[in-house]
């Protein structure tokens, strides 16, 4: 991590400050976007102190929700940072007792400078630009913090400028020591959190003092990333001081779930062998890369969690378009309009669904293949109209009226009545056409358009064949406005995600997937989005479009699957399929596209496990077979959205 450069003494420091990039900055934003919780909004330069800044509100943790080339080249005179150690989390089960084991591919990728002046890393050992050069010595108090954040400067690039201390012994420095206690001694991993959580807010008011009584104001309590804000005149500067070793005590489905963790946002995932390595200076040198990458292919700092990216990078685009006059700009929430009856739950849920196979089913077949849609909600946010605006109620037949259009049913919410699956000539070895469909009786619920015009496909393409007078349509909610609002967000996810694939950078081909599922997953959740100026991301209608689409595109091709190949699903869960298959049997799409189906498990049935599918009594018989075959793979299921 080292370079050439000379160590600067942290009470020396230079009078000139980084600067950032010549295109890092962007427009004023007002100070009402500031959550004063873990998750950090998008900010992309001096924040301006608006009228209504005493208005904002802080925004509340989410729930947990359902949920995917070029390297960046050294500066010419940058140095070559040591080699990172291996991370064991890394390391494949069948190598862990190798005596030498290939660092991942993405620790050898170069680290850009797209970051610098916009973040620093702190470490025990002195603090460093992303791109590896070293700063300072040791930062061993709270003063030296004030001290070296003041004179950096850094501005935001999407979010507020960043802090990265890494490392325990760089804590420790700064008596930013808690010990919640083993994971022995707790039952629940969430206690533990908690406890940790807890203390650690508790350390950090204690501590900060000197940064309070140098100017700095802490916006929400302080955690695992700290909060600070100074106002001069009539503008406030943000700095988010991210602690790396206590990330893990913000635990929510963006980090883990289940009683263990998960992935971490731009940190990665233990389990999944993405996390940053053991030792501070490969993790810092890994840290940096990461940081300028995303600066280079997202165009903004990583935020807090992986949400609240995917939501940066849509503020990015939204103050784009603003300033330019080019362009859907949506100020507004879509909140889910009033709708009689009791609720339902995820207006368009995903499916799941397993059945028993028959003697066809498993004639000849020795493998269990799942296949799924390869970044399934991006690619559907990319393609899909989304309406906004106030919208219209409308009943009878001024309702059933505005569901013809040229190009299908406008963008809005419909209250239909689903036909009895068993009226109609459906594949058997399908699920029903939409998850609130009954066999034997019809059902009246609310639909989006996306699955109207599914309803109306036929049956060879994944619908039912019908007419829009074939589901009655009583009540609509229909928007003014309509557009390909998160198309730019979605081709800069899809052109990083290329990035990543091209270089082998598993670590933010994951992280993307993360901030794309994670974002979609929010949409639903108001209190994730009650500050101000953050409001127009609560699009439960879009999120449910979403969803549709991905379904309906999956049951499509599984009629596809089933008119080429002769073979049918045994299960599938959200845009999974799973197939019994043959050997040399390849029923993904060819296309490279997103959306597209491709191979995400593929196992050859040992004789026990194909007597397990031959004996299966009931779904549940089905569905643990499937378990027993897949057991490697504890995602199984999640897919690559």
């Amino acid at each position: 991590m080292s370079g050439p450069w000379e160590q600067i003494p942290l009470f020396a420091l230079p009078e000139g400050t980084l600067t950032a990039s010549p295109d890092s900055t962007d427009d004023v934003v007002p100070t009402d976007d500031v959550l004063p919780d873990g998750d950090a909004v998008s900010v992309d330069a001096v924040v301006f102190v608006g009228a209504d800044q005493a208005g904002s509100e802080p925004a509340v943790v989410g729930h947990p929700e359902s949920s995917e080339q070029s390297d960046v080249a050294e500066a010419d005179d940058a140095p070559t940072p040591p080699s990172p150690e291996v991370d064991g989390a890394a390391v494949d089960g069948d190598q862990a007792g190798s005596d030498a084991v290939d660092p991942p591919v993405w620790e050898a990728l170069p680290a850009g400078e797209e970051a610098d002046g916009h973040a620093l890393i702190v470490t025990a050992a002195g603090t460093y630009t992303p791109s590896g050069r070293e700063l300072t010595g040791p930062v061993d108090s709270v003063e030296k913090l004030d001290k070296l954040i003041r004179w950096a400067s850094l501005t935001p690039l999407g979010a507020p400028a960043q802090i990265w201390v890494v490392g325990q012994g760089a804590c420790e420095l700064l008596g930013w020591i808690i010990d919640p206690g083993s994971e022995d001694d707790v039952d629940d991993m969430e206690a533990l959190r908690n406890r940790a959580a807890q203390e650690l807010t508790a350390v950090l008011q204690a501590a900060l003092t000197p940064l309070l009584t140098a100017g700095w104001e802490l916006r929400g309590d302080p955690g695992h990333v700290v909060h600070l804000s100074r106002s001069i005149g009539n503008f406030t500067s943000m700095v988010d001081v991210v602690i790396e070793p206590y990330v893990w005590t913000y635990w929510n489905k963006d980090f883990g779930w289940h009683n263990r963790v998960g992935d971490m946002g731009i940190l990665g995932s233990p389990t999944a062998g993405t996390y940053l390595p053991d030792d501070d200076l490969p993790a810092a040198r890994e840290l940096g890369r990461r940081l300028a990458w995303c600066a280079k292919h997202l165009g903004v700092l990583p935020g807090p969690t992986p949400a609240r990216t995917g939501a940066a990078i849509v503020d990015k685009i939204k103050r784009e378009r603003t300033r330019s006059g080019k362009g859907i700009v949506v100020t507004a929430p879509g909140s889910v309009p009033p709708l009689d009856g009791p609720p339902r739950g995820d207006l368009e849920p995903a499916v799941g669904w397993t059945r028993v196979p028959d003697e066809q089913d498993l004639d000849g077949t020795g493998r269990l293949v799942s296949i799924d849609q390869r970044a399934a909600y991006l690619a559907s946010a990319g393609m899909l109209e989304f309406g906004y605006g106030q919208p219209t109620h409308l009943t009878g037949k001024a309702a059933a009226a505005a569901a013809v259009g040229e190009k299908g049913a406008p963008f809005g919410l419909w209250r239909i009545t689903l036909p009895a699956g068993q009226t109609l000539s459906l594949p058997e070895k399908l699920p029903l056409a939409h998850p609130h469909m009954l066999a034997d009786q019809p059902v009246q619920t609310w639909v989006t358009s996306v699955s109207l015009d599914g309803l109306c496909a036929p049956v060879a393409d994944g619908g039912i064949g019908a007419d829009l007078d074939d589901v009655d349509i009583a009540e609509a909610w229909v928007y003014p406005e309509q557009g390909r609002a998160l198309d730019k967000w979605a081709k800069i996810l899809r052109e990083a995600r290329k990035a990543a694939v091209d270089t082998d950078d598993a670590a933010t081909k994951r992280f993307l997937g993360t901030c794309y599922k994670g974002y979609i997953g929010r949409m639903v959740n108001p209190d994730m989005w009650t500050a101000t100026r953050m409001q127009h991301h609560h699009q439960p209608l879009w999120r449910a479009a979403i969803i549709a689409h991905c379904r309906w595109r999956g049951r499509r091709v599984a009629m596809r699957i089933a008119r080429e190949h002769g073979r049918w699903p045994v299960r599938t869960v959200t845009d999974s399929w799973v197939y019994l298959l043959a050997d040399g049997e390849d029923i993904t799409d060819p296309s490279e596209a997103l959306g597209k189906m491709s191979v995400e498990k593929d196992v050859v049935l040992t004789d026990t496990l194909l007597s397990a599918f031959t004996s299966a009594q009931d779904v549940h018989d089905v569905n643990l077979a499937i378990k027993a075959a897949f057991a490697d793979d504890e995602d199984e299921g999640e897919g690559v959205l």
